[in-house]
């Protein structure tokens, strides 16, 4: 490692110098205009000032992966996994919130790093981008109400009113069903779940970490959720982007995948985040 950063701080500066003027997100913030509180977040990195600073890009409005508490402060499972890659490898983060497709776009024009924000593996996006390798296994998911049914698979949606989120592969997937099943697509996860406890659908397809943080967020009611694609699944994989040309950062976020899986921190990541207490998740891979 000692060798190679005699040369990432040069191969990384076209990205810590970009076009774009916007700020990081502030890892600290106070509680209120009128206070004089400040509220700081636990992460502290413990590198040397001369280390060098890569700029990341996520959308930090997409619990468990990256969000803001109330004071600000992002946290989640991508937030502590590129840091601790960073810790693992010498370099620091500053975060950057884009849209979605801000994400690819500010990676491609090279004003940010690395974009990391459950972003799962597509051919598509390998022919393009540097992708690393699988650092968290994200399957899809089906959640129901306890005792209301017995969902073992898709085909138990049929003739049921199933919700999904707009866009995602999962809604391409229910879509391809036709009129076997009633599908309402909604533009956030949550309003999903709501419609699921109001009584407006019967079941939720989703990601497995996304509806296993939403059982976690809301303790009181009984669910179940079931993963349906096995661990080999390509589209089941989250991979962390990058430029496509910049192979020796793209070795060097590999390489730290690969120590933190070894030490098992992603499974730290996950206990933290991640909860089954409420649920029953089982595993049911099903042809796709």
């Amino acid at each position: 490692m000692k060798t190679i950063y005699k040369v990432l701080p040069m191969i990384w500066a076209v990205g810590l110098f970009g076009c774009s003027n916007d700020k990081p997100v502030s890892q600290k913030a106070v509680v209120a205009e009128e206070s004089d509180v400040e509220v700081k977040e636990d992460f502290v990195s413990k590198l040397p000032d001369t280390a060098p600073t890569l700029k990341v890009a996520l959308t930090g409005d997409f619990p468990p992966f990256s969000f803001q508490d109330n004071y600000g402060n992002l946290q989640g499972v991508d937030i502590d996994s590129i840091r601790a890659i960073g810790e693992e490898q010498g370099f620091k983060v500053e975060f950057y919130k884009e849209t979605w497709q801000g994400l690819f776009d500010s990676v491609e024009s090279g004003s940010r790093d690395i974009a990391i924000s459950g972003i799962s593996y597509q051919k598509e996006r390998d022919e393009k981008y540097g992708l690393s390798k699988p650092y968290f296994f994200n399957p899809s998911a089906i959640m129901y109400e306890k005792s209301k049914l017995n969902i073992q698979n898709l085909d138990d949606l049929k003739g049921l009113r199933v919700g999904a989120l707009e866009g995602s592969r999962q809604a391409d997937v229910l879509k391809a069903m036709g009129d076997d099943i009633e599908l309402t697509t909604m533009n956030t996860s949550f309003l999903s779940y709501e419609n699921l406890m109001q009584g407006k659908i019967d079941a939720i397809v989703d990601d497995l970490p996304i509806l296993q943080y939403t059982a976690k967020s809301h303790p009181d009611t009984k669910v179940i959720i079931k993963s349906y694609e096995r661990d080999d699944t390509p589209a089941a994989q989250q991979v962390i982007l990058m430029a496509k040309d910049n192979q020796v950062l793209i070795d060097d976020v590999n390489e730290g995948i690969t120590k933190l899986k070894a030490k098992g921190v992603f499974k730290g990541i996950e206990a933290k985040w991640l909860s089954e207490d409420n649920t029953a998740k089982e595993a049911t891979p099903v042809a796709q």
